[in-house]
């Protein structure tokens, strides 16, 4: 089953859902913003998109991200995780997971080639 993390909100968000349902495979919509992820759920993610650092998946041009410092190289992995479940606005949009993959649907071709796999 595929899932979403989705911002119905985003312009972007709305265009891989609109894909999504294009593509006619079953797939879960979770909306981030709405219904709370954990730590782990985060971990989880970076885990499927190949990712160490979490900051990578992270929206940087956010105001929050500057005033929680987030760029902090003072700041550990698991401080800035604790941050950004107490701030989910702070996470790329939209992530896709599909098989043990995950990407994020930017640029869309992210998307369509995780739909091709």
């Amino acid at each position: 089953m595929i899932k979403i993390w989705h911002n119905p909100r985003c312009s972007k968000s709305r265009e891989a859902k609109g894909i999504l349902e294009d593509s006619k495979e079953s797939f879960e919509t979770f909306e981030y913003l709405k219904d709370s992820f954990t730590k782990e759920d985060l971990k989880e993610i970076l885990k499927l998109l190949n990712v160490s650092d979490i900051r990578e998946i992270l929206r940087s041009k956010e105001e929050e991200y500057k005033e929680l410092n987030i760029e902090s190289p003072e700041l550990s992995q698991d401080e800035i995780l604790d941050l950004v479940v107490k701030t989910p606005k702070l996470v790329e949009r939209p992530i896709i997971i599909k098989d043990g993959k995950a990407v994020i649907a930017r640029p869309m071709e992210n998307l369509t080639d995780l739909l091709n796999d």
